[in-house]
């Protein structure tokens, strides 16, 4: 490290100091801009020069310019971009989730007023797949009709039948049930039910 001598005190640097003659106001606006990086006022004005040699920008020239143009349309084409992502999620909220969500909502409702709690029941795929692929026990509607029509002349017999019991009580004995029925008829109530 070097010292060097200013007006008989010494201070320690890297490099040699000089002066620069600038007016009081820009000197006011430059030391609070470089109190922002917490750095000495040589390390800022050093950095500033370092980032324009860099970025190939002059202060004063058009190119200074031209740069800032283009940052500000793209900013533009990018504010628009944004905006059409925008309204492009409010569309999808107005036209597939919030419609959704409300309808999930009102089916809950349905439970809750219902007093019926929301069941988590397991989906049985096989087994509905199984007896999707199985024949099923169809009967043609001639047939189920002839089957109807027989079953209402068996109930109408049989009430025939019941009617014509008979309770007896005798004078010795339990109580038994007669039935007023002919020898044919019972024959022919035997041979139908074979």
């Amino acid at each position: 490290m070097e010292k060097q001598k200013t007006n008989g005190k010494t201070k320690k640097g890297t490099g040699g100091y000089s002066n620069i003659t600038v007016k009081k106001e820009t000197a006011t606006r430059f030391r609070n801009y470089s109190k922002r990086f917490n750095k000495s006022h040589s390390e800022v004005l050093d950095g500033m020069i370092q980032y324009f040699k860099e970025n190939n920008l002059e202060p004063f020239g058009e190119g200074t310019k031209i740069i800032l143009d283009s940052i500000k349309k793209l900013e533009r084409q990018m504010m628009k971009k944004f905006d059409r992502l925008i309204a492009i999620i409010k569309n999808m909220e107005k036209t597939s989730i919030r419609p959704t969500y409300e309808m999930m909502l009102i089916l809950y409702e349905a439970y809750v007023k219902d007093g019926r709690k929301p069941k988590r029941e397991p989906v049985k795929i096989q087994e509905e797949r199984k007896d999707f692929l199985e024949p099923r026990n169809t009967v043609p509607k001639t047939e189920h009709e002839r089957i109807l029509q027989e079953f209402k002349e068996y109930k109408k017999h049989c009430h025939e039948i019941l009617n014509s019991v008979e309770k007896v009580e005798p004078m010795m004995g339990k109580p038994y049930l007669k039935i007023n029925m002919g020898i044919g008829d019972f024959e022919s109530i035997k041979y139908q039910l074979r």
